[in-house]
């Protein structure tokens, strides 16, 4: 009976949606997706904003609940369904598939040869994604204030971590993915970043680029990345769902704290400070051919000569962009909220 009781319980909290509604979820996929890609941007960020965040982090929890492992393990495929939402999902993984599969190529060419306006565009998006997660708090009090401080300071501090050279074992990139998967649902911390400090990021993206163009060999290493990459999910979901449950403010608080912290990672101008050697002190190549930059130095920019102003004037004018997308993005789901 108690079984019947939480399975009935898991399968009334699943939403029931029309194709159109289900095809806006698949865009907001898309979104996470994009962020996703980007070193410093979370996805997790990008479903906040878009109204969906705590949807999913309850449908990822799911699958770790012993009502549906049973199910599975019983071969109850009905009952599976019924109490994963699957729909949901599955929305998800296909627009975070389209924006890997279709923007991942782009995305690797900018980072390396505009950077700057690349960053520029991602800070607005983050810089405004602050306030508009600010008022998911009712109220603000002083502690939440400090442990928005202590998210900030952590995430500040994490994202000045050099990168170190790490086994390309199938292991690892286990958990590379376990790892990176946690950041993925958890807003202000970049699953890509994650990837850069554990030195697999130009590895994954490289596979991907490469796997995209029918190199099979490629996927391997992409398989066990996707494996640790469902069984960080599903954990730290499980974990993430509580803490909202309780603490839902607090929680809230700390996020948008780990948010703030990150705009160190993606301040638009830098300067180089180190390179990714081998053992031999040689520099390492990613699959183009470039040296990987591994340490960086947040710098001003260059207002005195005439290219410096005008790559200054087009940063800002990106950033400001980036802010409006955000906003938009925030007006429409509100909106949508509203009407379903």
């Amino acid at each position: 009976m108690q079984n019947t009781t939480s399975q009935e319980t898991a399968v009334s909290t699943k939403k029931r949606r029309t194709i159109p509604q289900y095809l806006g979820i698949v865009a907001r996929g898309i979104c996470m997706g994009a962020s996703d890609i980007v070193p410093g941007v979370s996805g997790g960020t990008m479903a906040f904003i878009l109204g969906i965040y705590e949807e999913l982090i309850d449908s990822i929890r799911t699958i770790g609940r012993p009502n549906f492992i049973q199910a599975v393990l019983k071969f109850r495929i009905k009952d599976v369904f019924q109490i994963l939402n699957w729909e949901f999902l599955l929305s998800i993984a296909i627009g975070i598939l389209i924006a890997i599969l279709a923007l991942s190529s782009a995305l690797e060419s900018l980072l390396v040869n505009q950077p700057v306006y690349l960053w520029s565009f991602f800070f607005g998006l983050v810089l405004a994604s602050v306030l508009v997660v600010s008022k998911r708090v009712k109220q603000w009090k002083p502690v939440l204030f400090g442990l928005l401080l202590i998210g900030a300071l952590g995430a500040y501090l994490l994202v000045g971590l050099v990168p170190v050279q790490t086994p390309d074992a199938w292991w690892f990139l286990i958990l590379s993915g376990a790892v990176a998967s946690c950041a993925l649902i958890l807003p202000g911390v970049s699953g890509a970043f994650l990837l850069v400090l554990l030195g697999k990021y130009q590895f994954v993206l490289g596979a991907v680029n490469d796997a995209r163009g029918g190199d099979m060999n490629a996927a391997v290493p992409l398989i066990f990345v996707g494996i640790g990459a469902v069984l960080g999910l599903v954990s730290f979901a499980q974990i993430l769902s509580w803490l909202f449950k309780r603490y839902h403010d607090l929680t809230v608080a700390l996020l948008i704290g780990l948010m703030v912290g990150s705009l160190r990672k993606i301040w638009p101008w830098k300067m180089d400070l180190d390179w990714l050697r081998d053992a031999a002190g040689n520099f390492v190549l990613d699959s183009d051919g470039h040296e990987i930059v591994i340490e960086q130095a947040n710098v001003l920019p260059d207002l005195g000569s005439s290219a410096g102003l005008t790559e200054f004037t087009f940063a800002v004018v990106l950033a400001l962009i980036g802010i409006g997308v955000i906003l938009f993005i925030d007006r429409l789901a509100t909106r949508m909220e509203k009407t379903s």
